[in-house]
């Protein structure tokens, strides 16, 4: 077998890897410095390939191929461990998860049989019993997988939603018949006016439409308002239309508010509502003692999404989705004769074909569950209150500078603010300051828009930051700004 065709577990076993973990790991440094920031300055016409010919008639042989590609690509890419990296809910990973993805990656292994992956399987069983037991469901009766993130989660949610209210209503199960005709147009799923936009995109993805789902307002806090919700389930009964579920969140993308979960749960209870929760980003707080009270009622929902690869310090893919009653899982399970035959499962070959939408699916579990070995619930929760400390630090830096707004103090990790400048549009100097850090390869600070206005975000997720480096970020905007106005 030559150099270039050697498998990751070929004949001499993963040995051979070791020489090209070395040139890789030379060409990211490299390439790391090569950028000097988090991102590569100049812009999008700045990032480049080494060639435009990805895949010549002779390849260049491994080592150089490796060097060339993995230098060009951390040179282009955004580094989520730089401290002035802060746009989005994007982490950067621990180097225990990061060797322990490798050793998933060269084995290769697929949780859609048993026979592919006998101790994936049993590792991601582990996992979910553990995620359940930190949610607070009881883990004997619960259940769950490993996803490739929250969308997923909250696709997953829907369509057993949509299967719970069609059967309760009809007596029919829409995964294998359809949804009824004189449902078509009628039901209805409830969430805030800052839901994740998974939510109606899952909603089309399901056949419901997007205009199905109904959005809550929100209070002055904005959490949902549960008086509000209620007042829609009400007009909705009125209407003759049929609310199948209810989606709450902990820890929305912009300002982390988690909405009050019990008075929720009492809600879904009462009108027999799927009750789903995504903790996409504010699940990492039930690691902390200080934040895990804010998640009180969590326990209650029907099912959970989870992103460990947010507070969690995973490599992208991390999420979770659990179920609080196995049972429910139901409506995905399939018996396939050449994955998972009845009589292997009665054997004790069990997969876990029936807790995916996915088939081929890697052991994501493992570096979840080394890392969870590894730091313990402490040590993770104390990374999370340093983010935590890290966001109050922030919002106390641009409150004591006048040409800062800050929008409201952090609830979880992020904080929103706008520079304020002496003459000019609010929005647009916003926008452009933003545009020059990212130009500038300075910062990756985050923008989105409320109340009708641009503000600027930081996601802190980095709990190695200093305080220092958030002053040095702070102080960039405001040069940034300067400049806009000048």
């Amino acid at each position: 077998m030559t150099t270039s065709t050697r498998l990751a577990g070929g004949d001499d076993g993963p040995g051979h890897l070791r020489p090209l973990l070395s040139v890789a790991v030379d060409a990211l440094k490299k390439g790391t410095v090569d950028r000097a920031g988090p991102l590569p300055a100049g812009g999008p016409d700045f990032v480049g390939s080494p060639t435009s010919d990805v895949l010549p008639r002779e390849g260049l042989g491994v080592e150089p191929a490796l060097a060339e590609m993995v230098q060009a690509f951390a040179r282009g890419a955004a580094d989520p461990a730089d401290p002035a990296c802060v746009a989005h809910l994007h982490t950067p990973p621990l180097a225990v998860a990061v060797a322990a993805d490798l050793v998933a990656a060269v084995l290769n292994s697929s949780l859609d049989s048993w026979d592919q992956g006998p101790s994936g399987t049993r590792v991601e069983s582990e996992v979910v019993r553990t995620l359940a037991d930190l949610i607070g469901y009881d883990p004997a009766a619960a259940s769950g997988v490993i996803t490739s993130g929250g969308t997923e989660s909250n696709l997953t949610g829907l369509l057993l939603a949509r299967e719970h209210g069609l059967l309760r209503t009809f007596g029919v199960p829409p995964t294998v018949t359809g949804i009824p005709p004189q449902a078509q147009g009628r039901l209805r799923i409830l969430c805030a006016e800052t839901t994740h936009f998974s939510v109606a995109r899952s909603a089309g993805v399901l056949g419901l439409g997007e205009d199905s789902v109904v959005r809550v307002p929100v209070d002055e806090h904005h959490r949902m308002a549960p008086q509000a919700l209620r007042a829609l389930l009400e007009e909705m009964r009125g209407r003759d239309e049929l609310p199948i579920a209810l989606i709450a969140t902990a820890g929305t993308t912009d300002l982390g508010v988690i909405d009050p979960l019990p008075e929720l749960a009492d809600i879904a209870a009462e009108y027999d509502l799927w009750f789903h929760v995504d903790a996409a980003y504010g699940g990492g707080a039930l690691f902390s003692e200080r934040l895990a009270p804010l998640l009180a009622g969590i326990e209650r929902a029907d099912s959970v999404a989870l992103d460990l690869h947010k507070l969690g310090w995973q490599p992208v893919a991390a999420g979770a989705f659990l179920v609080r009653r196995a049972e429910t899982f139901e409506p995905m399970e399939r018996r396939v004769a050449y994955l998972n035959p009845a009589d292997d499962e009665d054997a004790g070959f069990r997969s876990l074909l029936g807790r995916s939408l996915r088939t081929t699916r890697r052991p994501d579990a493992l570096k979840i569950a080394v890392t969870f070995r590894a730091l313990g619930r402490d040590e993770l929760g104390t990374l999370v209150d340093r983010c935590h400390d890290l966001a109050h630090h922030a919002a106390d830096a641009v409150r004591a500078e006048p040409r800062f707004e800050l929008y409201r103090d952090p609830v979880l990790t992020t904080v929103l603010f706008r520079y304020l400048p002496e003459s000019g549009d609010v929005d647009r100097v916003n926008a452009e300051l933003r545009r020059t850090l990212l130009r500038e390869g300075t910062a990756v600070v985050g923008r989105t828009e409320l109340d009708g206005s641009v503000w600027l975000k930081l996601t802190l997720l980095n709990p190695n930051t200093t305080r220092g480096e958030i002053e040095t970020l702070l102080a960039d905007v405001l040069a940034a700004g300067a400049k806009e106005t000048s």
